[in-house]
Formats: structure tokens, sequence, C-alpha cells
């Protein structure tokens, strides 16, 4: 087992590398790292002698002051060498770098100054060190106005904001879950390498970015149509966009039900791209799901009987509760990284269709199951 610690672990990247670690429990073991350890030498130093690899993500990318970011981020790189130093600790260390390291701005340099520091520290202990310089990273749950474009577009755009573009420039990008499995794969073969730059997945103009991300507002969250994904990218892009969505308010959604003297006729989805259509009956107080996907997106939609859908993001509290009857038909769709389950809560079999993007690979199910 290895145990690793992630400084940052709040952060974008860190929920993302943290969250995806725990899908190998029998591989990783996880040492919480808390944001005011760096504050606590005795905290701090209890947290590094802990781990077998220590991933340092925390960082500051903006502030109104250069000169902030800088010292801030050289000040943490400093802090962790003096803790590995107090406690005559050697575990295997990857830094994020950025690609900005070239660029004349005090962020890049202090991004570049942190990665030679400790490469510094790793020879002179004789230390496994992978110091990763990585391009613009972007996928959910990223602070918008902080951490991407990608980020502001996705909530401007679905909130109803009005995006502004400054400079129509090309950005060289990766999907957060690819940046995860970089580092992931560099813990596993215990990488030496004081810079390492990760290449980027997909280039495209933020103008670009904008068209595609206005396009899912207008497709999926006005009209319900799953647009086609014609490449990696634009599935991250999309589920990317589906999880700044108003979730809480925007389900379920209501489907438009025909009726006549020979019964009814429901349009459950429109398909601008393919996948798997099924369906289910569940027993009155039975549950099925409590489950999440990382890549995949699906679609509940109830056509008999009663039921509540409950979401809950991985690593939150909070769970939403939709109640959902087949006499008014409506569905909810599945965010990545939300567990999720059904409950057939009416006396009757409850009746429901189900529909997601890839046909089903018990070898590549992308399920990943924890209760609700």
């Amino acid at each position: 087992m290895i145990r690793i610690g992630i400084t940052g672990q709040e952060g974008f990247v860190g929920k993302h590398l943290y969250n995806t670690l725990g899908l190998f429990p029998d591989e990783f073991i996880r040492v919480e790292f808390q944001r005011d350890f760096f504050g606590n030498d005795n905290e701090l130093d209890n947290f590094v002698s802990q781990c077998d690899v220590i991933v340092h993500l925390a960082a500051m990318n903006r502030h109104e002051s250069q000169e902030v970011i800088y010292e801030t981020n050289v000040n943490l790189v400093h802090k962790l060498i003096a803790s590995l130093e107090r406690t005559n600790s050697k575990p295997h260390v990857l830094l994020s770098s950025s690609t900005q390291e070239e660029r004349d701005n005090l962020y890049g340099k202090s991004k570049k100054e942190g990665r030679e520091l400790v490469a510094n520290w790793a020879k002179k202990n004789q230390a496994i060190y992978t110091g990763l310089v990585i391009p613009n990273v972007f996928g959910p749950f990223g602070k918008p106005f902080y951490n991407s474009v990608v980020a502001t577009f996705c909530h401007q755009v679905s909130h109803n904001e009005t995006p502004k573009i400054d400079v129509d420039g090309d950005l060289k990008l990766i999907y957060v879950g690819e940046l995860v499995q970089e580092f992931i794969s560099q813990v596993r073969s215990k990488t030496n390498l004081s810079r390492l730059e990760i290449q980027h997945t997909s280039e495209k103009k933020v103008s670009e970015i904008l068209a595609l991300v206005q396009h899912y507002k207008s497709e999926y969250q006005d009209k319900g149509i799953i647009p086609i994904v014609a490449s990696t990218f634009e599935l991250n892009l999309f589920n990317t966009y589906r999880c700044y969505m108003d979730i809480a308010n925007h389900f379920p959604v209501k489907l438009t039900q025909h009726t006549d003297d020979r019964g009814s006729f429901v349009e459950i989805i429109r398909l601008d791209v393919g996948g798997q259509v099924s369906f289910s009956t569940t027993k009155p107080n039975i549950t099925r799901g409590n489950h999440f996907h990382t890549r995949k997106i699906e679609r509940f939609a109830v056509i008999k009987g009663k039921a509540q859908i409950q979401l809950r993001k991985i690593g939150t509290k909070e769970v939403l509760n939709f109640e959902l009857n087949g006499d008014e038909p409506a569905y909810v769709d599945m965010p990545i990284w939300y567990t999720h389950n059904i409950k057939n809560v009416g006396n009757d079999t409850l009746y429901t269709n189900f529909w997601i993007n890839e046909f089903f690979n018990p070898n590549d199910a992308d399920t990943y199951f924890e209760e609700v």
C-alpha cells in the first residue's frame, strides 16, 4: 500500500486527484491534509512523516498583487522542504509547475523556483522527485474567474450571463482527469525527473471553446438534447459544462405527454449521439444504483410509478432529492462524480427508462459503488 498525501487537497486538481485515488483502495492510502498545516510545524511534520508520496499542489494562482503570489508560492515550498528536513523524511515528491514558467510573470517564476528548490532537496537527499510542468487544466468543479477560462465560461453561460473574450488566443489544454492519470502513472513508475513536461491533449481557440459551451446551453440545458460529442475533448467539455448548471433547480425536467383515447405517448430523449437504452421495473421500497461515473452521460426517466432520485457529489455531504411521478413523466440526468440512486417510493411497480451514452463494457464499466 502506498500512503499518499496531497498539499492543496481541497483545490481543483487536488480534489480530483484525492477522489480518483479513492477508486484504488487496495493500492493507495490517502493521508489527510488541511490547509492550515502550513501554519503549524507540528501538524505539517506529522503529515509529512506519514507519507510515502507527497503531491505538492498547494499554490496561489491569482491575486491583485503579483508579489503576493510569488512570495506565497515560494514560501510554501520552503515550508515543505523544512518539514522534510526536520523529520528526515524522503518520500517521493511530485510537484506541479506550469507552462507559464517561461513567461515573464511572477507566477511562472514562483513555480519554476519552487520546482528547482525541491529538485535540489531531492538531489541532496537522494530522494525520488518528479517536477511536472503542466499546461492549462480544465474540468468539473474548477473555480470560475480563478482556475481557468473554461470554468468561467461554463459558469457564466449556464447561469445566463454574458462572457467576454479579451484575447482570442490558442489554449493548450489538458482535462483534469487526464492530468490525474498522469500523476498516478508517475507515482506507480517512481519517475525521477526534475522537469517532466506534460503534453496537452487538445488545442482550441478561446472563441471555439465559448461556441461549444453556448451550444451545450442551447441544445442540452434549454432543450434537453444530448449533443454530438465528436472527440474526447468535446465529451470532457460537455461533462464539465453539465457540472456548472444549477442541478438542484434544473431537475427534474418534465416531459411532454400526448394523451388521447388510445393512451399516451411521451418522447424520452433526443440524441445527436448514440448509446444504449434500457428500462427497469422496481418493486416498492427497493433502491437501485448507489454508484457514480467519471465519464458517462446518463438519463433516468420515470414513466410509471413514483420514484425518489438522489444525487450527492463525491466528497460532499449535501444530498439532492428529486421526486418523480409517472403521471407527469420527467427525467433527471446524472452528472459525473455524483453518486446516485433511484428508489420506488410508491405502492405499485416503478417503470424507469435509462439511457447512457456508451455500451456497457464489463472490463471498463466506469461504475463505482458508493452510498448516496
